[in-house]
């Protein structure tokens, strides 16, 4: 198995948008192609089961675009 020690990106579409996720040893990032601000996430939240609660979080923080 490869491990994962630098960011790896890809360009990714959801119906007619597209974004670029990066899958890095701290987590995941999805923002829309063209902008810095995006939705993370921890791999340490989406262990524990934190997920929905993290992205909750900052999508009440207004960090998702």
């Amino acid at each position: 198995m490869t491990p994962l020690d630098k960011p790896l990106r890809r360009e990714l579409q959801v119906d007619d948008r597209l974004f670029t996720l990066t899958i890095s040893p701290e987590g995941l990032k999805l923002v829309p192609k063209g902008h810095r601000n995006g939705i993370e996430l921890a791999w340490v939240d989406l262990v524990n089961g934190d997920a929905a609660l993290a992205t909750a979080l900052q999508a009440s923080l207004g960090n998702t675009g």
